[in-house]
């Protein structure tokens, strides 16, 4: 049977029903008359920029670029994104703009049979919205908590006249971030009451993402304006800053310096290629739902290599101001680290006499006063055979301390924010930065839960501010689970295994959707009709092949990988002061297992239904042909009861 072509600007007709929502909801026809519109091309540009642009560019990408070679982890990057992100990314923006709807109605139209990635889309996005809104919160606390002459967590607080243990075991920066902020149990399995402050910053977070959701994009667009412009203005006076701070350099020097053995790495080729997935926003169904709102003639190829572009620059740019002040950070532990050397070197020449082919060359007397290139050398020759418990003062193994995930924001960065002159300014812009970046993409979550439900069922469609407002109240409700002091456990096994696979699967099948039950020819036809211009026939390959395979080889890897290393936590330690990797117990896994499978569940549960139905159906077109007798006429006049095939037939006989 032929499939439909996408619809151009005068078709007004809806996609054809499976059922799959009975007679209680009503469907919206497939691009309705009066479909909002951006008002202009800007306001669409902030939008995709601000959803794909957000923490993960701050806090992942400097990360995963440290850790995985630096330059050639860049090279890698850039290529995953042009044979798998940008094809990805421009299919979703044209399968959005000509049908115009939410993911729901996109994968219906093409089959009502695959309504059902639409609807894991939404799952997922979802269950992103929740934990996401959390880290929203922590950083309105750490915000409320900038305007102090003495950050909180500069010092280590003092009881009766001895510091707090914990604090002296660890670091100002991680005691307040883990007792004060979080309040943290030492492990999943222990519960603890909620932290009343961090329910309060939730609140706010929730209330501002309704806010700006009150009106659809056309309030969510005006907060976009300053969400998506402030945090580039924020990147740039950091990198400004940064650049002119003593370290700032080497910091650079470790996260440009290639390392090409990393290629032979199959994890680091699963990193890059997920890094590409989840920087785009691939699969969400936001960038289906604001591509819906553009006019049919818009230039959505060029707006896939220029949004993807900006993404990729803005990590970049991101990652310069992480490394230049983590550079900062990481030169003043290490020139601690040579006073405290050299003067136990002092006191060990005064204590008792040392050959001489073992004495430093400079000047010990003055602790200071020493490079740490000479001590470095220094150390690499003698140090071993020194008498006393010296150490080599590594800035490359300072520069890695704390700079995975929000250990990057909350401890590492907060901690070189400290050390800078003015700290509160520079703390509070900071934290404001973070606080936009997760609100434009926190719109652009809620719109690709939103637009495709509301594109959907006219009763959600009448009714969509107080769709807007039920769905934050119910993510608020919800998200107090993250607020307990064990809250920060969850985020974390939200953020890798709550999106991670059911995002995968979501997009291997919308590409084989498009691809081959659609057909990339017919696909690259219908982008054709609306730019007036056919994109290069290396799509069609890239879509059916290259990006499919990619796909499930990540898809595959992922899933060894959890088998084979079973999934773990940090955890935090209060007796040691310390953070430590921790299994996750068995029912963590089960409901790991639950989030994976309820976010996947909807493909399954439309394709079955789909199938029922058009079962049903036939049944029922049988029954009825079968009450019916077939009555011959010598002039085979039509009546009633003349078989509708043999009507058919005549009629082409007639025609040809």
């Amino acid at each position: 049977m032929e499939k439909q072509p996408l619809p151009t600007d005068d078709d007004h007709t809806g996609a054809p029903d499976s059922g799959l929502a009975g007679d209680e909801m009503q469907e919206v026809p497939s691009e309705p008359a009066a479909r909002a519109g951006w008002n202009s091309k800007v306001e669409y540009f902030l939008a995709q920029v601000g959803f794909s642009v957000g923490l993960g560019n701050v806090w992942r990408f400097p990360y995963l670029c440290h850790q995985n070679g630096g330059g050639s982890f860049l090279i890698l990057y850039v290529l995953l994104m042009l044979i798998m992100g940008i094809p990805l990314f421009f299919l979703e923006l044209a399968a959005g703009q000509a049908i115009r709807q939410g993911s729901i109605g996109v994968w219906k139209f093409i089959s009502p049979r695959l309504a059902g990635i639409g609807y894991s889309s939404c799952v997922v996005c979802f269950f992103v919205a929740l934990y996401y809104n959390v880290i929203l919160a922590w950083s309105l606390f750490y915000l409320g908590n900038s305007f102090q002459s003495s950050l909180p967590w500069e010092h280590c607080p003092v009881e009766g006249n001895v510091t707090v243990p914990e604090c002296k075991k660890s670091s100002p920066t991680s005691y307040f971030w883990y007792r004060k902020a979080l309040d943290i149990t030492d492990s999943i399995d222990e519960t603890g009451s909620f932290n009343p402050y961090i329910v309060g910053c939730l609140l706010a977070a929730w209330t501002l993402v309704c806010l700006g959701m009150f009106k659809g994009i056309k309030t969510s667009v005006k907060v976009m304006y300053f969400s998506s412009i402030f945090p580039y203005v924020v990147l740039f006076c950091f990198l400004v800053r940064g650049l002119m701070l003593d370290g700032a350099l080497e910091g650079i020097g470790f996260m440009f310096y290639p390392k090409l053995e990393i290629w032979a790495d199959v994890q680091v080729w699963r990193q890059a290629a997920t890094q590409v997935f989840f920087a785009l926003g691939l699969g969400f169904g936001s960038i289906i739902a604001y591509s819906s709102y553009n006019p049919k003639n818009n230039n959505c190829h060029r707006d896939a290599f220029t949004v993807s572009t900006i993404n990729f620059l803005t990590s970049v740019l991101a990652t310069l101001v992480v490394f230049a002040v983590l550079g900062f950070r990481a030169k003043n532990k290490a020139v601690e680290c040579v006073v405290s050397n050299i003067k136990e070197l002092s006191e060990q020449f005064l204590s008792s006499p040392v050959e001489r082919n073992l004495m430093p060359s400079f000047n010990y007397s003055d602790p200071s006063a020493v490079a740490l290139e000479d001590y470095r050398a220094w150390f690499k020759l003698h140090g071993n055979q020194f008498p006393g418990n010296l150490t080599d003062c590594d800035l490359e193994k300072e520069m890695q301390q704390g700079v995975e995930g929000t250990g990057l924001a909350f401890i590492a960065f907060t901690e070189a924010i400290s050390l800078l002159p003015g700290s509160p300014f520079w703390s509070a812009l900071f934290f404001l930065m973070l606080l936009n970046l997760g609100l434009s993409t926190m719109f652009g979550t809620m719109e690709g839960i939103l637009a495709p439900l509301t594109d959907r069922f006219k009763t959600l469609a009448n009714n969509k501010t107080k769709l807007t407002i039920v769905s934050c109240i119910i993510g608020f409700v919800i998200g107090l689970l993250f607020t307990q002091r064990c809250g920060n456990y969850f985020v974390m096994m939200f953020d890798d295994y709550s999106a991670t696979l059911p995002l995968i699967i979501v997009v291997v099948f919308e590409t084989f959707s498009v691809s081959w039950l659609y057909g990339a020819d017919r696909f690259l036809d219908d982008i054709e009709g609306m730019l007036g211009w056919r994109p290069h026939v290396i799509y069609k390959y890239l879509w059916k092949y290259v990006c499919l395979l990619a796909m499930l080889g990540l898809l595959g890897a992922t899933i060894i990988h959890m088998f084979i290393k079973r999934p773990t936590y940090m955890a935090w330690n209060q007796e040691k002061g310390s953070e430590e990797y921790l299994e996750y117990p068995d029912w963590a896994l089960a409901v790991m297992a639950l989030l994976i499978i309820f976010a996947v569940m909807p493909v399954p549960i439309a394709l079955i239904h789909a199938v029922l139905m058009d079962w049903t159906r036939q049944r029922a077109r049988d029954s009825e042909a079968g009450q019916y007798s077939i009555v011959s006429t010598s002039d085979k006049c039509e009546t009633p009861m003349t078989d509708m095939s043999d009507l058919d037939r005549s009629n082409g006989t007639a025609a040809s």
